[in-house]
């Protein structure tokens, strides 16, 4: 039987012969076709970056921002639907208000994404409405140090050493394996500071000048520097780390 069509994807609620929800396929599509995401926990913290399409060269400069502050200490990085991905924020500062309104304190990092994929797996049981189609990074520092989840379409979530999502993020997880696995090696863990670096070179490194439009980084972290709280990336590093990726990119073609 055919894998597209056939009526089985014209509700989120009916499955196919085979087991499959095709409406959850159709937005983990949407996913792959944003421009990538990468999160890294470090030894220190948190870092998240975001490749930022350019859809019109009249945009206002850092506008439609999709990393986003839902508590003092914790980001959050969608890729897909830009829409979506705000609604998921908004939802995401209403679940970290009331869980410190009721327990006067502020909460974890996975009781967040938990809640989270409980919302999100919601909308993937009912004809009446759609699935998310975004995938999220949950990110962020509590009193179990620094942790990183991301939360997917069908409302999955997985805890990440470090994660990729959207577009070219086979590439980048290839990268951030490699990092990884140094530092399973005995190595040290990553700073902070050297994973600004890192996501500006992976992000420059996925980026296809040939095919894709041009695009702003979007670099945020919590870390010790910023007092455990979630903060933009300041101005210099990023410029410094973005003239790296780009020396190191013009090198890798010259090499080849």
């Amino acid at each position: 039987m055919s894998s597209i069509g056939t009526g089985y994807d014209l509700s989120v609620s009916t499955y196919s012969p085979d087991g499959r929800l095709f409406q959850v396929e159709y937005a983990n599509k949407a996913v792959e076709a944003a421009g990538v995401a990468v999160g890294i926990r470090c030894s220190d913290g948190i870092v998240l970056g975001v490749e930022r399409l350019l859809h019109s060269k009249l945009l206002v400069k850092g506008g439609n921002r999709r990393i986003q502050s839902v508590d003092e200490h914790v980001g959050l990085a969608t890729a897909g639907l830009l829409a979506d991905g705000k609604h998921l924020a908004t939802r995401l500062r209403d679940e970290a208000y009331n869980f410190r309104d009721t327990y006067n304190a502020p909460a974890t990092v996975q009781i967040l994404s938990d809640r989270l994929s409980g919302y999100v797996q919601a909308y993937t049981c009912y004809g009446s409405v759609r699935p998310f189609g975004v995938s999220s990074l949950v990110a962020g520092v509590d009193k179990t140090g620094p942790r990183l989840f991301c939360v997917e379409p069908s409302g999955v979530f997985y805890g990440y050493r470090a994660c990729a999502i959207g577009k070219g993020k086979a590439l980048a997880k290839t990268e951030l394996e490699k990092l990884i696995a140094k530092e399973a090696d005995g190595g040290e863990a990553i700073t902070c500071r050297e994973a600004i670096d890192e996501i500006a070179r992976i992000i420059y490194l996925v980026h296809d000048d040939n095919k894709d439009k041009d695009f702003e980084l979007e670099m945020t972290w919590v870390s010790t520097e910023t007092g455990g709280k979630h903060r933009a990336v300041p101005g210099e590093l990023q410029a410094e780390a973005e003239a790296k990726a780009k020396a190191a990119l013009e090198e890798g073609m010259e090499e080849d």
